[in-house]
């Protein structure tokens, strides 16, 4: 992995203050954090260390710090290492400097988004470092987390991947069931053509060079090549000649996207850098002031 990826942008608050603040809801309960508000007397100041305990990409930071400023807006956080960059493991992110008790009842609500959305990143930059290709990219699917898609999808971007579509409304994706349902690709595409506007890409699901050949007929913006192998997925780019955007999609491994990559395919959608993708490692370290 790189040291930085240069593109790295934040989050407009307004995109996730509503997901922390479920969060720490959802572990206060009814009646606070029984255990620090009964153990750690008011006064007491602490600084705390956010760690990484293994190296990764680092994303969310800012996300998951607004955790302790909902809980105490007095409190004094200074980022280290921001969203982005590669961290080694020990490396310190950020510092939390006040309060022990606001520090310490937020602390596994900003440690588990944390984690998480680092994870992504660092898989997601794996495999784009995998890829290391200037015309193939890396996307993600709607295989996300109820609820934490549009931070998961910032995680990916973090990672040096790019987003899919969003959601069910800012893109058409005709799968194998809505063609089945239509009664074909041409009529699906007629149906389509009739009733969106202009600037709606259409993208449709292929799973066989029969199948592609009927859809270059009729015409679409993009075509979504479904569980090919490598060989089959370069004839089909052949096949397409520039005419379509490409995508790979279904049994795309770390062990094999090199290959897939090698096809020429324009786009490689991998739904396990946000369903599987493992929590990065991170920890508070906390010492008393």
């Amino acid at each position: 992995m790189s040291n930085t990826y240069e593109n790295a942008a934040g989050l407009y608050p307004l995109l996730y203050e509503t997901i922390i603040r479920r969060a720490l809801e959802e572990d206060l309960g009814r009646a606070g954090d029984i255990t620090t508000d009964n153990v750690v007397p008011a006064a007491t100041r602490a600084r705390a260390l956010i760690v990484a305990r293994k190296s990764g990409r680092i994303a969310g930071l800012e996300v998951s710090l607004s955790a302790f400023h909902m809980l105490d807006a007095d409190l004094d956080i200074r980022v280290e290492q921001g969203d982005g960059n590669d961290a080694d493991a020990g490396r310190v992110l950020a510092v939390v400097e006040g309060a022990a008790r606001p520090i310490l009842s937020a602390e596994r609500t900003a440690l588990n988004m944390l984690g998480r959305l680092c994870g992504i990143a660092t898989v997601t930059a794996d495999a784009v470092a995998k890829v290391n290709s200037e015309t193939t990219r890396v996307i993600c699917t709607r295989k996300t987390t109820p609820g934490l898609r549009v931070l998961e999808k910032y995680a990916v971007r973090m990672g040096g991947g790019t987003n899919h579509r969003f959601g069910l409304d800012d893109g058409v994706l005709l799968k194998d069931n809505h063609i089945v349902a239509a009664g074909g690709i041409g009529p699906a595409l007629a149906r389509i053509r009739e009733r969106l506007g202009h600037m709606v890409k259409v993208e449709v699901e292929v799973d066989t060079l029969d199948q592609l050949d009927e859809l270059l007929s009729i015409g679409a913006d993009a075509v979504l090549l479904d569980n090919m192998d490598a060989d089959m997925l370069q004839l089909a780019v052949k096949q397409v000649d520039g005419r379509l955007v490409t995508e790979a999609s279904g049994g795309i491994t770390p062990d094999n996207i090199e290959e897939i990559a090698a096809t020429g395919v324009d786009l490689i959608s991998l739904g396990w850098l946000t369903h599987s993708a493992k929590s990065l490692d991170v920890a508070l370290d906390l010492e008393l002031l």
